[in-house]
This record gives structure tokens, C-alpha cells and sequence, in this order.
């Protein structure tokens, strides 16, 4: 049996590796991606206070540290049992909503547009962001790293730092605005929404409009029918930071929505030997293996997810883009929205759709009357709650669960999270398996080939880095010692 190694994967964040098996007539026989790196966060977090989970959780990654900070925001609130004055909310949410600029348009330059822009049989030197830049031109080089510079100064007048947000407190938040700080935001907001339909025509131009990337989109290579997980607001619409968690099965039907306190009774975990990554599914129909289907408990939380469980947009611009996505690629209507796209390179699109509406949401936030108000937060009675405290937002790569429980002393006990990357990884094994055994066939292999399998996790967007953590108990391990003809003599298991 041949074997064929991706070592290291590019362009995410984290170290990961591809393994991909070839039987004797060089066809694929598997594929796997593994996880190397552990990074238990929630074992070292045992036995710190608890109101420090905000400032160390966002350590986990520098890519999403908003993320990490109001998942253990939220989380607090519940676990001190104090609700957030209004202001604090808006100011979180207009928070994560230059985050989310900053992250759609870091992936959809740097990691994802090199595959479109410049096509995956470029020469791996120039797939790259340079290369896209050399590709669409200085000018929008320039207002790549505008856009991101523009949107860290603002979460930095909000969160205190630029990288890692410290203003997120139990209860609130520990900073107002001032009117001058307002304007700021406003027009960034402005800047922003420009930017993200700038964006989208490029997007057009460069994907929807060739030919042969649109079949490649429509393709039946990196399409998997799972069920779909995100948050949505009262009027199921898109919302990255408040809201309840609502899944739909391959056909559109719900299936589920609940609030993110109740996650324990739709989402189980299960580890396997040669990943450090948890693969959650869903608990009520159960591991079935690495298969999609209704009758499979794999699901998967990304932003085309988030588009396919909701019935709209709710900014006018973002909505208009919706439409088209589903009119474009869409099927059936399930009143009152279309059924699920199931394409996974659609997520691009996608990503971009949300890039517009984190900018119009921004918007609306800066504006509203409340937020330079100076009541920005709800002190804690001190009490704990003996349930522990939940918290839960819509990180870029998908749904964000931050679980933690302690003592009377508000010193932590236990700590789970599910991270957007964790949700989606049962998803990313099946689509790296299914474009090895449609790209590799009869064991011919080249540079081009290996990067469209890389492209089938590259759409998730995966942070290994946030991801990595193990379930309570053991780390699953299994040493083969093996005699010097290479024969295993022995084999020692935890598992």
C-alpha cells in the first residue's frame, strides 16, 4: 500500500498533516487528517478564578481571541448569574462585528483567494497573498490591510488591546464611549460595507463568472449532506452573538433549536486514536461513522451552515446577497427560505455575504442611542451558580461553546468547549477523503492535485490551534514497540 503525506497543511492556522492511503491499483483506499498538537486548555484552566477565563481562554489563538473573550463573557453572566446592561451587549456585539471583518477578509485573501484568484496549479511560491495582490492589484492590496488595520484600532478603543480584548467583564463591560470614539466606529462601518461589496464583485468576477471554477463550485467533489448548525435571533435571521442555536437536516426541516445552555442534550463528543481533535455529533441519532445523510449525526457549523438554518439576512444589503447566493445554487423552497446548499465551496461565498453584513451590522450598532451610555454594567452578587455558566457565539468557523463550572470560591472546576473547528471536524475528514478519491486515481499525483486536496478543509477555515483539546479523562494514545526487523512485538494502548 503507497502512501502519500501532506506535511505540513497550508494556509490555516494551527499544524496538521493529510494521510492518504493508495491500494495496489493506486486508487484511494483512505484518507485521514490528523491533528498532532495538543494544547489543553481545559485542563490548565482548572483551579484559576473564574472571572480570569476572558483574558486567558483568548490565549488560546491569536486569530480569534474576540471569539474565546465573549464566549467566556456570556458564560460568566450565567455562571455569576447577572444579566449585562443593554449598552454592554451593544458593545460587545459592535466588538465582534469589526472581529468578523478582520477575520472573513484575512481568509478570504490570504488563504482562500490564492486557490480562485490565481488557481490551485499555481506554483505553491506565488499562492499566496502576495500572489493575489501581484494578481488584482496594489491598490487592493492596500485596502486589504486597510481594512484590517482600521477594524483592530476600533476593537482596540473598545476591548482595551488590539490582539487579545480584556474589556469583557461578568456582567457587562468595563469601558464607554465616548461620542468621538462612536464616530469612529461609523465610519469604519461605512468603510467597511464598501469594502465587503468590493469584495463580492471580485468574488463574481473571478469564481461565478469562470467557468471552469464554477463547475468546480457545483460540483459534486466537495458536496456532503449533512445537517447544519448555527445561531439565529427571534426572527430566525443570521446573528453572531446572541440568539439560540438551530439545526436543520439535510433537507432544510429544524430539527432542533435551543438555547446554548442546553447543548449538553443535542451534542455529544467522541475522540479517535490518531487526532487530538473531539468530534462532536449529534446525540439523539448517534455516531454512524464518517458518512452524511439524515441517518448520520455528523453536522457541520461554518458560515454556509449559519446561511442554510436561517431564513434571511438581517441587514437589506447582506439579504439581497442571500437571495442571489440561493437563487444561484439554491434547489426547493421550504417556506419560508430555500433548502440547504450543500456544496461546500459555496462557503466562500458565503463568507463574504457575512463579511457585508458584520459591516451593515456595525452600522446599525454605532448608531443606535444607547451605546455611549456609561451604564455598561450589572455588578454579580457574588453568588455562583450551582449549573455552571454557558456562554455561546458564532465564531467565523462556527459555533463556539464555552462550559464552565466552580466552587463557592468562584475558583474553576471544570472547563469544555466546542469550538467552531471541533464542530466542523467530521465534516473536514469526509470532504479530504472524497476529493483524494476524485482527484488521485491510478496513483498519478502532482503539486496540483494535493492542493485541491487541500482545498477540501482550506473552505472550513480551521483554527487547530483553538481546536485541540481532549474530553475529560485520558488523552487517547497507542504505542507500537516494534524489534529491530521492524515486526510490533508489542502494543501499548490508552484509549
Amino acid at each position: 500500500m503507497r502512501r502519500i503525506s501532506i506535511d505540513p497543511i497550508t494556509r490555516l492556522e494551527g499544524h496538521g498533516r493529510i494521510e492518504i492511503f493508495l491500494n495496489d491499483e493506486g486508487d484511494v483506499e483512505n484518507a485521514y487528517l490528523q491533528v498532532p498538537e495538543l494544547r489543553g486548555f481545559e485542563r490548565f484552566c482548572v483551579g484559576r478564578p473564574a472571572e480570569d477565563m476572558p483574558v486567558i481562554t483568548n490565549r488560546i489563538c491569536g486569530i480569534c481571541p474576540e471569539a474565546h473573550h465573549l464566549a467566556a463573557c456570556k458564560a460568566l453572566d450565567e455562571l455569576f448569574m447577572v444579566t449585562p446592561p443593554r449598552p454592554a451587549k451593544l458593545l460587545r456585539e459592535i466588538l465582534y462585528s469589526a472581529f468578523f471583518v478582520t477575520d472573513h477578509t484575512t481568509h478570504f485573501y490570504a488563504l482562500g483567494a490564492p486557490d480562485f484568484i490565481l488557481g490551485p496549479d499555481a506554483p505553491p511560491s506565488e499562492r499566496n497573498l502576495l500572489g493575489v495582490i501581484h494578481r488584482l492589484g496594489m491598490d487592493l492590496g492596500k485596502e486589504v490591510l486597510s481594512t484590517r488595520k482600521r477594524n483592530h484600532e476600533v476593537i482596540q478603543l473598545l476591548g482595551g488591546r488590539g490582539i487579545h480584548p480584556a474589556a469583557g467583564l461578568p456582567g457587562g463591560w468595563s469601558k464607554s464611549i465616548s461620542e468621538a470614539t462612536r464616530k469612529i466606529v461609523e465610519n469604519t462601518a461605512h468603510a467597511n460595507i464598501q469594502f465587503a461589496q468590493v469584495t463580492l464583485g471580485i468574488f463574481d468576477k473571478m469564481v461565478l463568472n469562470n467557468p471552469t471554477f464554477h463547475e468546480l463550485l457545483r460540483s459534486d467533489i466537495y458536496l456532503h449532506r449533512t445537517y447544519a448548525m448555527g445561531m439565529v435571533d427571534d426572527a430566525n435571521r443570521v446573528n453572531f452573538y446572541d440568539g439560540k442555536i438551530r439545526i436543520v437536516d439535510p433537507d432544510g426541516n429544524e430539527f432542533a433549536k435551543y438555547p446554548a445552555r442546553d447543548y449538553r442534550e443535542h451534542i455529544a463528543e467522541r475522540v479517535e486514536t490518531w487526532s487530538y481533535m473531539k468530534f462532536p455529533y449529534l446525540k439523539s441519532i448517534g455516531w454512524k461513522g464518517f458518512v452524511d445523510g439524515i441517518e448520520s449525526g455528523v453536522y457541520c457549523a461554518s458560515p454556509l451552515s449559519r446561511l442554510n438554518v436561517s431564513d434571511s439576512m438581517a441587514t437589506p444589503l447582506a439579504q439581497q446577497e442571500f437571495l442571489r447566493f440561493y437563487e444561484t445554487l439554491g434547489g426547493k423552497t421550504i417556506h419560508p427560505r430555500q433548502a440547504p446548499v450543500h456544496h461546500r465551496l459555496a462557503t466562500h461565498w458565503a463568507r463574504l455575504i457575512e463579511l457585508l453584513y458584520a459591516s451593515e451590522r456595525m452600522l446599525e450598532l454605532s448608531l443606535d442611542p444607547e451605546i455611549t451610555s456609561s451604564h455598561i454594567r450589572n455588578i454579580p452578587s457574588g453568588q455562583i451558580n450551582p449549573m455552571g455558566g454557558i456562554g455561546c457565539v458564532e465564531a467565523p468557523r462556527g459555533t463556539l461553546t464555552h462550559h464552565f463550572e466552580a466552587d463557592e470560591k468562584g475558583m474553576i472546576t471544570k472547563v469544555n468547549l466546542v469550538v467552531g473547528t471541533t464542530n466542523n471536524h467530521a465534516s473536514m475528514a469526509m470532504s479530504i477523503r472524497r476529493a483524494a478519491e476524485k482527484f488521485i486515481q491510478k496513483g498519478k499525483v502532482d503539486q496540483g492535485l494535493l492542493n485541491r486536496v487541500e482545498m477540501a478543509f482550506r473552505l472550513y477555515d480551521p483554527c487547530l490551534s483553538c481546536a485541540t483539546h481532549h474530553l475529560p479523562g485520558e488523552t487517547p494514545m497507542i504505542v507500537n514497540i516494534r524489534d529491530a526487523q521492524g515486526e510490533i512485538v508489542e502494543v501499548l494502548r490508552r484509549d
